[in-house]
């Protein structure tokens, strides 16, 4: 029986090396949960203990229609694998174009141009906008701005690359348009199978792990496209990958994941994907060459869905709703159409932006905007009877509780500072709570006209909170 569990232990401890999760950054039961001063949204119900007469809502993202039109000769009617980065004041798009990379800049999110880089030559000119001609990697290669802070300048952006029989191949840049291998050969090979890395494969520097992290495509035993996961802490040498479960939820082919840090709360990591139905027909052969779509792209159909992970190979699939329903045409029931891109931005002072790739193998393939408000994914969310929520244990730093909200004009929220064992603090209870009326991006909260908490940090504290017709977004202490 010892010889057992000490094989049990082992292999635990095995899989917590190998994924890089950190089982202290998962509550048990009542286990007091160290929030710090990190923002929590609430797309899941890691800081839930209960609710009453509430629940989590999944917002849809707002149409802001075509920003970028995939026009040009050289790219043809397959682009796709969209990146998009956000770097200091400007924004960098990055994306398959027929069998090149291309890119395009924009100042605002909205317009974008596509430069001419004259990097390479292309059908007999250097006019364009294309910054990878050969090799495997143009079929979906995938950048990000390094924020490791032992990152060097002449390595400021990295990026993986590369088909199944190449594994993915590490490229470097210091200015995100000038790219070269950090080495010839795939760094990550194993475990990727059939459809393995035919796909975006998306690797970020993680703040909350201290890692390098890579979700990339892989196929499972019962042929499902899926994801796995692995870490490096150098971006050469990667861990044994790890395959990502999704908790009981229905099996999807997991097109792309387009997994990454939520820029306001980067020990989150949101993906926003695309799901495959495949053989799930809509168009006939008469609309689909009505339509000019390519004729072996028409006879399945996707949409974008959203789920998210903190670390460990755990999806949380909260949602098996789709989060951007294909649009009114038949122009968007086609195959490998509504693929999202990789990375949420901000584009204004109170709103975010995805990035979306439409018309996907016909002749006006596109790329749609779609904005949601800061945080705004999910909420906790209170009809007009009103509901509650109370929160799992947790110790927070800072002074202030910051938080991100609406309520209609009959609508309010109400916040009560509870200790651990949910008894109310005298102070910050809920007849002493302002009451809060309006729709904000960042209130703070007070009681009896007091916003100083400081006195509770580093106590174990639960919140109260009760909701009318109202949601609310996110908090944070501060």
């Amino acid at each position: 029986m010892k010889k057992i569990k000490l094989v049990i232990c082992f292999f635990v401890i095995l899989f917590i090396a190998l994924s890089g999760f950190n089982p202290s950054d998962m509550p048990v039961n009542n286990e007091v949960i160290h929030l710090g001063s990190k923002r929590e949204i609430f797309v899941d119900h890691y800081l839930i203990d209960k609710l009453e007469g509430i629940h989590i809502t999944m917002h849809s993202p707002h149409d802001e229609g075509i920003v970028m039109h995939f026009d040009k000769p050289w790219e043809g009617k397959f682009c796709a694998y969209v990146t998009i980065i956000k770097d200091t004041e400007l924004y960098r798009a990055y994306y398959r174009g027929g069998d090149l990379t291309c890119y395009a800049e924009s100042k605002d999110g909205i317009n974008w141009v596509k430069p001419n880089l004259r990097l390479f030559e292309v059908n007999g000119s250097f006019k364009n906008n294309v910054i990878l001609a050969t090799g495997s990697a143009t079929h979906n290669f995938t950048p990000f701005l390094d924020t490791s802070p032992d990152a060097r300048s002449d390595q400021k952006y990295k990026a993986l690359g590369g088909i199944f029989e190449t594994g993915l191949i590490p490229f470097i840049s210091p200015d995100g348009i000038h790219w070269e291998k950090l080495e010839d050969e795939g760094v990550i090979k194993k475990g990727a199978f059939t459809w393995g890395f035919d796909s975006q494969n998306c690797a970020f520097w993680s703040e909350s792990e201290q890692l390098y992290i890579c979700y990339f495509r892989i196929t499972t035993e019962k042929g499902f496209r899926s994801v796995s996961r692995t870490t490096s802490s150098d971006f050469i040498n990667w861990t044994e990958s790890v395959e990502m479960t999704y908790g009981n939820t229905p099996t999807e082919h997991i097109y792309i994941q387009q997994t990454s840090p939520y820029f306001r709360a980067q020990h989150i990591y949101v993906a926003i994907g695309a799901r495959f139905m495949r053989g799930r027909q809509v168009l006939t052969n008469q609309q689909a060459i009505k339509l000019n779509v390519d004729s072996t792209h028409f006879k399945d159909i996707s949409d974008a869905f959203f789920m998210t992970t903190r670390g460990g190979n755990v999806y949380d699939r909260t949602f098996m709703e789709s989060f951007i329903r294909p649009g009114i045409g038949l122009s968007n029931w086609v195959s490998r159409t509504n693929y999202p891109a990789l990375n949420v931005v901000q584009t204004g002072p109170a709103e975010m932006s995805i990035y979306v790739v439409q018309d996907y193998a016909q002749p006006a393939e596109h790329l749609r905007r779609y904005s949601l408000r800061l945080d705004g994914f999910t909420s906790i969310s209170a009809p007009f009877k009103g509901g509650e929520a109370i929160t799992k244990p947790f110790i927070f730093s800072g002074k202030e509780l910051e938080i991100n909200y609406s309520t209609s004009v009959a609508g309010e929220i109400r916040i009560e500072i509870q200790d651990e064992n949910g008894k109310p603090i005298p102070g910050y209870t809920m007849e002493e709570s302002q009451i809060l009326i309006g729709n904000e991006i960042k209130r703070i909260v007070a009681w009896n006209g007091k916003e100083n908490v400081k006195e509770l940090a580093s106590r174990p504290v639960r919140l109260h909170i009760y909701m009318k017709d109202a949601d609310l977004y996110s908090i944070r202490f501060k």
